[in-house]
């Protein structure tokens, strides 16, 4: 069954359930929109269902930052009050506060 209500929100600070990473949402899909093949590189063990919301991340792990593609299944609030060191952040939202980011650009 399609879950048609995502749990988190744009601007919000989330991290990995089983990874070393956290990030910031900066997009939603109701279900799973990526390619079979960014699909199928995961192990069949850890599969997540393609019938949730899956977020984009502005991440951050000890190393690096990138754009993550999450399942809702995989994520979990961050309650850290840390903001997020990821580079974009400043060109989708603005400061952070009360422990997530407003938005900054103008939705179409």
């Amino acid at each position: 069954m399609l879950k048609t209500r995502a749990k988190y929100h744009l601007g919000q600070v989330v991290r990995h359930r089983k990874h070393p990473f956290r990030g910031v949402i900066f997009d939603v899909d109701a279900a799973f929109s990526n390619t079979e093949e960014w699909y199928e590189a995961i192990p069949e063990d850890s599969r997540p269902s393609k019938d949730q919301p899956f977020y984009h991340l502005l991440a951050e792990n000890d190393q690096s930052y990138y754009v993550a593609y999450v399942s809702e299944q995989n994520l979990v609030a961050d309650y850290s009050g840390e903001p997020v060191d990821h580079p974009d952040v400043p060109e989708l939202f603005g400061e952070f506060e009360d422990g997530h980011y407003p938005l900054y650009f103008q939705l179409n």
